[in-house]
């Protein structure tokens, strides 16, 4: 009787590990492990894909901390307006 719960319970838990591989799409991952070239290529993409989403959204980056510049510098605080002023001017000298 113990030899079959244990049985049991090691089949279960066979079952719930072959349910999470399936899950995972580890067949799949190791099958793209093998296939150097499409390894490649999606890593490749992947990178083209960063390297663009990093530069775009440091363009908008620096254009929202452009824009929050300049609103302080039109308030004219004595120490941090004179700082960020020229820190705006060297930044629209450098654009055109």
């Amino acid at each position: 009787m113990e030899d079959a719960k244990r049985s049991y319970s090691l089949q279960d838990r066979i079952d719930v590990l072959a349910k999470n591989m399936e899950k995972m799409k580890l067949a799949e991952y190791v099958e793209l492990l093998g296939d150097t070239k499409r390894l490649l290529w999606v890593n490749f993409i992947s990178g083209i894909a960063r390297g663009l989403g990093i530069a775009i959204g440091f363009t908008i980056l620096g254009a929202v901390i452009l824009f929050f510049m300049k609103k302080l510098v039109m308030l004219n605080l004595p120490v941090i307006g004179g700082f960020i002023a020229q820190i705006v001017q060297m930044v629209q000298i450098k654009m055109y």
